[in-house]
């Protein structure tokens, strides 16, 4: 049991490149690796095409990533849900971090950032619904 859990838990927790490459995937769905490579190199840094393919075979190796292999170019996607995956990040961020405190994370958040009128309200509102 403890090792089956160890196993999801190393699905859920993907490295800084393998996020961004989860980011890529997430917005615009299946992809090949040429078009994840493309896109990380408009939007991150410049990223070899053979260390993205690497990192995505790895990624399938390790369950993050599913391959559909029916065509000459592989398609690659998403093992996991993104909202799944956020939630265990963010869950793990707060408890290292935070002691489990969501609050003190808002606070910090709040206290850092400068934060828009609308975004205060959209805050205001959600709070309002919780605590109903």
């Amino acid at each position: 049991m403890k090792q089956e859990k160890r196993e999801n838990d190393s699905k859920l927790d993907p490295t800084k490149s393998e996020l961004e490459i989860l980011q890529v995937l997430w917005k615009h769905g299946p992809s090949t690796v040429r078009f994840v490579n493309d896109t990380l190199n408009e939007q991150k840094r410049a990223v070899q095409y053979t260390s993205t393919l690497k990192l995505m075979q790895i990624m399938a190796e390790k369950g993050i990533l599913k391959r559909d292999e029916r065509s000459m170019k592989h398609i690659y996607f998403p093992a996991m849900e993104e909202q799944k995956t956020k939630n265990f990040l963010l869950d793990r961020f707060v408890d290292s971090m935070y002691n489990g405190s969501a609050s003190s994370l808002m606070m910090q958040l709040l206290g850092n950032k400068k934060t828009s009128k609308k975004e205060l309200e959209a805050i205001k509102e959600m709070l309002k619904k919780l605590e109903k």
